[in-house]
């Protein structure tokens, strides 16, 4: 993470300089900046990763869970998907405050009055629904003979699943997945409006001291980065897992 950070920050001197930073206000506020930015970070990669672990199984219950599993992971991901993320950050954030009773009686309330952790939990299960959907498309494209060749060999469907099928519905979707990774990244802002200072509460912030717009324009340069560098990572695990794929060609 710290490498990343690195990155994003010597992208930023860079681009800030081209365009004529203005070093006063580099001096009072550079480094809130780079703390948005490692708040932005954590939010979106706890988030995305809690999000895959919960997805999994969204995604196997609409494929093989019956009647009952699939139609409730499909009202799961009809709901998180069909609905704004600033609506359901909002009814986390305030609506959590009107079961504080309740939450203290089963010791929950120190998570839900804490606007990060409010965020970190609607994020995970926005994006759970999008990764379940795109790992679900992923399943059901590949062939059926797939799961029967690895049943014929004896393996349980769950061995099958765990290598053979998923293994290639993560393949076919790793591109979706990075598009729902840089949503994230920018979605991310939406946190700023319930007291999170992640990049854009820090930069409503210092606009709010200085009045300066140049600071909007720090925040898009570093939201900028930051989706590069996500897009150069993901073409070369791309190009490494889909080699297959390329030398077949």
């Amino acid at each position: 993470m710290q490498a990343i950070l690195d990155a994003i920050g010597s992208g930023f001197l860079s681009v800030m300089g081209f365009i004529g930073l203005n070093a006063d206000l580099m001096d009072r506020y550079g480094l809130r900046f780079l703390d948005g930015v490692w708040v932005t970070l954590k939010l979106v990669v706890l988030s995305v990763f809690l999000g895959a672990l919960l997805a999994l199984p969204l995604a196997v219950a609409r494929v093989e869970g019956g009647k009952f599993l699939a139609r409730a992971s499909f009202v799961y991901s009809y709901f998180f998907r069909g609905t704004p993320l600033l609506a359901q950050t909002f009814l986390i954030y305030y609506g959590a405050g009107q079961f504080r009773e309740q939450l203290t009686d089963i010791g929950l309330w120190w998570f839900f009055r804490d606007a990060f952790n409010c965020a970190l939990f609607t994020f995970t299960l926005n994006t759970a629904a999008y990764q379940s959907e795109i790992l679900r498309g992923g399943i059901q494209s590949l062939p059926a003979g797939q799961m029967e060749a690895a049943q014929s060999l004896g393996l349980s469907r769950v061995l099958a699943y765990r290598k053979v099928v998923l293994p290639q519905a993560f393949a076919v979707g790793l591109r979706p997945l990075g598009n729902e990774l840089v949503l994230m990244i920018k979605s991310s802002a939406i946190a700023s409006v319930i007291t999170v200072y992640d990049l854009m509460g820090v930069t409503r912030l210092a606009f709010s001291r200085s009045y300066d717009m140049e600071v909007y324009l720090w925040a898009a340069a570093l939201y900028l980065i930051m989706v590069e560098i996500v897009r150069r990572v993901w073409d070369v695990l791309e190009r490494r897992l889909n080699r297959h794929m390329l030398v077949s060609r």
